[in-house]
């Protein structure tokens, strides 16, 4: 993976420099360093977010070596629920899905995907979307307004915690100076000292700032940065879900609307095309809206 192999490269460099230039007293306080500048890191991420927030934040560490929850196969997984629930609503109204959408966990359809189940956020915005479509057939507009607001609600809950990894970020320098002075006010106290030990205890207190100015530019942003980006990827799973019914809703047929999100996607995420009997098939197939008027007539 290759941030774990960045990982090992900035701890072989700066960590092999660390032991080849400094004195056993700079290492021996090394341990101390850490903790102080760690649990002090920890606390303000604690008290400057909600638990749910800094929760999320310390699991970014995590989800930055593991990478996006989602794979091409995930996604073929969600078209094709989605293309379930479309047809059957084409063929038997939207009462032919009225189980599956007021009870998901208990629907047939939903267990083939489990996807959907590792993303409980994705599988609500269909059910939602499905059963506002059911109440109001003439403004699927409605339905593309209240995916668009969830969409975004989420995202926002999930970019907190990465703005809580910034700031984190941008306070361990300063940590690293609060460990420092800590450092020096011990030094000052041992003034009477032979040079040799007052280097080593200086040497000792400038380590917090070495660990601050590290930890933040070396560990904790880049992080942050790349959590912002699994982020993102991950919303994907939403958005492909938005687009897909959003154009169902507007009358495309549910192989055209499944290929609407599909090309949304990058193209180490995009499954294959599912086999649909070509242009012909599609060209032929009667929209939704065709099928409402008709069926009004």
């Amino acid at each position: 993976m290759l941030q774990l192999l960045g990982f090992l490269i900035i701890f072989a460099l700066v960590g092999g420099g660390l032991a080849l230039t400094s004195g056993p007293a700079v290492l021996h306080a090394l341990p101390l360093e850490l903790g102080l500048i760690g649990g002090a890191a920890v606390g303000t991420v604690m008290l400057g977010n909600s638990p749910q927030v800094a929760r999320e934040a310390f699991a970014g560490f995590w989800r930055a070596f593991r990478g996006a929850r989602f794979s091409r196969r995930d996604y073929a997984q969600q078209f094709e629920v989605l293309a379930q629930l479309m047809r059957a609503v084409r063929k038997g109204g939207f009462v032919a899905i009225e189980a599956d959408v007021e009870a998901p966990e208990r629907s047939a359809l939903f267990a083939r995907a489990p996807a959907l189940a590792r993303a409980p956020e994705a599988r609500a915005l269909i059910c939602d979307a499905f059963r506002l479509m059911a109440l109001d057939l003439s403004d699927p507009a409605r339905a593309a307004a209240r995916m668009n607001q969830a969409i975004d609600t989420h995202a926002g809950q999930r970019m907190k915690a990465v703005a809580a990894l910034n700031t984190l970020a941008d306070a361990l320098p300063a940590l690293g100076i609060v460990a420092a002075v800590l450092g020096i006010i011990r030094t000052m106290g041992m003034i009477d000292q032979s040079p040799a030990v007052l280097g080593g205890m200086i040497g000792a207190a400038l380590l917090g700032t070495f660990l601050g100015v590290l930890l933040a530019y070396g560990l904790v942003g880049p992080i942050a940065a790349r959590y912002g980006q699994i982020v993102e990827e991950e919303m994907l799973f939403l958005e492909t879900v938005r687009a897909a019914i959003s154009a169902f809703g507007q009358g495309a047929a549910p192989s055209i609307a499944i290929e609407m999100a599909r090309t949304l996607l990058p193209a180490h995420l995009q499954p294959d095309p599912p086999a649909s009997g070509g242009l012909r098939a599609v060209v032929t197939a009667p929209s939704a809206a065709a099928q409402r008027r008709a069926n009004e007539r």
